[in-house]
């Protein structure tokens, strides 16, 4: 019994002991595996971002001899001056003649006559087109002065196809050494970025020196065996140590990405995790049953922690994924600040002495204006991504756009022929009327602009049982309604079906289109349940087609009271709970004006305490949704619970809560409002308390 309680532990710790190392090699193969895809896809994402930018250029100066490029040098210094302010990774961008001395840079305007026709990126093009070239890390030439870099440059050529020079663009390895030092917190964690060649262009932990890896030794066969990714373990010829690495290459680009381990932090986890194996593995019999517990609970950790560690990394890709929403930001940024230079510009105007009353309406209704077309803006982005709060009613198709006929022929003028065809019978969804209403118009003034202003739009309503398309989808009992509007302008190009219905894609110059219509019909169509097809021909038209779920049943367009002035509040007690002070004051000092008594308070915790001191003070109380601790839909449920004859109007901009549940019975105000909006739904719930309190008496 004694051997046997001696050669038991021993026999379950070595089992245990080959495990834990066959099972901490194998997560961090799996570690190396998801950390390499990381590192890869950032990689790929800034090159293919490099790629664009240099297309994009070329494009600009396509076709514009040397001398039209220095005399337009001013606006394209400007130009990559911005681009590169606007993407981290680069340090320059250049534009080269066919004698390598730089016509245009980021840098300097105008650029030094400095000849730089010995660079490997200069001469690589000469010969022919080779495509992107990424050539190997380089200090700057006097009088430049900065980090080191390396280039990514591409060909540029005449109209018969001769060499007329490059355009080049200077990447900071540290802008990568630096991502890896956030993503590599590991210890041992190891990453490298390097071409084909060997040559190391980025590289964490640093060595402060150039490296290039000998393409006969063990890590260039093994590329060459596997040329696409691996995995190997390898002692590595810069610092000595041996590391478990990953490799991949970029698919387009001749430039590989590496991660890795140190083999002796891995050793590290292993020897960890045995050695409280050891701990409690010695006093065998006696603890027997402990060393089971704590193994159990050991491994359940280990999982913990491995599933943690994946959540931490899929995260991190969807941090990087944001890089490619680049253009969306630029699109947005774009807009929002042409309308706040309209803004800015009218309350400045607007503070000068003396200004003429017929001026200062002009700057009132300018700034009035703008603010619509934003809250217009905010609300095609959130119909895009599904995140708009609908507010869905029962109405008929078929008066509806009946009713839109005049307006869509206004829209498009004359020269164009509006045809509508109507169903006879009334075809009912129960879908957001607005929202329906500014799609349809949204998917005309495309065809609009497809025919240049004259042509033939047809608007046709119709009932189907099924939305057509390879991808099945929920079956609905009263089959669907389709409208569809068909123009007979240019048609939409095969290689731009992917892409018509991304935000701030647009075909038009700058100026005339934001690329917003038809993501607002998309979004949606998505979020009342259908779908929005496309059939074109180039030189035939296109036939844009709204899908949206149909109903039964008998309803009446609910009709939206003008808002030709204010609703006057004669001593009306509002509570205003609004953690924006700026906001709140606003409203309350708004609301003062129009005779409403109010009282602001800036947290829903604060409004439950107002409201239980004196409750009956206060005829409704208007909150805002998202506030930090208590949301204000908890807010209008708890007021609702100890005070049911108190109405409450909700307001917010934006709100995830309500744009996948709706209002939760309650009046909702979408900013930003007017004082108007503001007044005339306060004045519509405030009686229903006035009556619950007659009817108590």
């Amino acid at each position: 019994m004694m051997a046997a309680s001696v050669a038991l532990p021993a026999a379950l710790f070595a089992f245990a002991s080959t495990v834990s190392y066959l099972s901490t090699y194998d997560t961090a193969d799996r570690q190396v595996e998801r950390t390499l895809d990381v590192a890869h896809e950032h990689a790929l994402k800034v090159f293919e971002t490099i790629d664009r930018s240099l297309s994009e250029i070329n494009e600009i100066i396509r076709g514009i001899p040397d001398a039209g490029i220095k005399s337009r040098e001013e606006a394209l210094h400007l130009r990559l001056k911005q681009l590169v302010a606007s993407l981290p990774q680069l340090k320059s961008v250049w534009i080269f003649d066919a004698q390598g001395r730089a016509l245009v840079n980021s840098l300097l305007s105008p650029p030094p006559g400095i000849d730089f026709s010995d660079r490997e990126y200069f001469k690589a093009h000469i010969a022919g087109d080779v495509g992107i070239f990424i050539g190997k890390a380089l200090m700057p030439r006097l009088p430049y002065q900065g980090a080191p870099f390396f280039s990514v440059s591409r060909r540029r050529q005449n109209e018969d196809g001769s060499f007329a020079g490059i355009i080049q663009a200077s990447v900071l390895p540290e802008y990568f050494e630096n991502f890896y030092a956030r993503i590599g917190r590991d210890p041992g964690s190891f990453f490298a970025l390097g071409l084909t060649d060997g040559t190391v262009l980025a590289r964490f932990p640093s060595l402060g020196r150039d490296i290039r890896i000998d393409r006969n030794g063990p890590i260039g066969q093994k590329i060459a065996a596997s040329p696409r990714a691996g995995l190997i373990t390898v002692n590595s010829p810069a610092d000595g140590l041996e590391r478990r690495l990953g490799y991949h290459r970029l698919a387009e680009y001749p430039v590989y990405v590496s991660a890795g381990l140190e083999t002796s932090a891995i050793r590290s986890r292993w020897l960890t995790t045995i050695g409280s194996y050891l701990i409690f593995g010695l006093p065998a019999t006696a603890l027997l049953f402990l060393i089971l517990s704590v193994a159990l609970r050991r491994t359940r950790r280990l999982y913990f922690e491995s599933d943690k560690r994946m959540e931490a990394e899929e995260a991190l890709k969807h941090g990087q994924r944001l890089e490619a929403l680049g253009q969306l930001t630029g699109g947005v940024a774009h807009d929002f600040n042409n309308l706040l230079t309209v803004i800015r510009a009218s309350v400045d105007l607007l503070r000068r002495p003396h200004l003429p009353e017929e001026r200062r309406l002009h700057y009132i209704d300018a700034i009035s204006d703008t603010v619509s077309r934003a809250a217009k803006l905010t609300g095609q982005l959130l119909a895009f991504a599904r995140r708009q709060t609908l507010k869905p009613e029962v109405f008929d198709v078929n008066q509806s756009v009946h009713t839109l006929g005049e307006m869509i022929g206004t829209l498009t003028g004359s020269p164009i022929e509006i045809v509508t065809h109507l169903l006879a019978e009334p075809c009912f969804i129960n879908a957001d009327a607005g929202q329906f209403e500014t799609a349809l118009i949204n998917m005309a003034v495309n065809a609009r602009d497809a025919m240049s202003g004259e042509g033939r739009l047809t608007i046709a309503v119709g009932a189907v049982a099924d939305i057509p398309g390879p991808t099945p989808r929920p079956e609905n009992p009263d089959g669907y309604v389709a409208v569809s509007v068909e123009d007979t302008g240019v048609g939409i190009p095969q290689e731009q079906f992917g892409r018509i219905f991304e935000p701030f894609f647009t075909t038009k110059e700058v100026g005339q289109g934001t690329g917003l219509g038809l993501s607002q019909v998309f979004g949606f169509a998505k979020q009342s349940g259908g779908e929005v097809t496309v059939a074109s021909e180039v030189g035939k038209g296109s036939t844009f087609t709204l899908y949206l779920p149909r109903v039964s049943g008998d309803a009446r367009l609910q009709q939206t009271p003008a808002e030709d002035a204010p609703v006057y509040g004669h001593g009306m007690s509002v509570l205003v709970v609004e953690d924006n002070i700026e906001v709140g004051t606003f409203t309350t000092d708004a609301l003062k004006e129009l005779g409403y008594a109010t009282t602001l308070v800036r947290t829903a915790m604060e409004a439950l305490a107002e409201l239980t001191r004196s409750a009956g003070s206060f005829d409704v109380v208007f909150s805002d949704v998202v506030m930090p601790g208590m949301t204000g839909v908890d807010l209008a449920r708890e007021i609702r619970r100890r005070h049911f004859d108190l109405p409450v109007v909700l307001t917010s901009g934006y709100s995830q809560m309500l744009s996948q549940n709706g209002s939760y019975g309650f009046e909702l105000l979408q900013k930003p409002y007017s004082i108007e909006q503001l007044a005339a739904v306060l004045h519509k719930v405030a009686p229903w308390k006035r009556v619950k309190r007659g009817a108590a008496e």
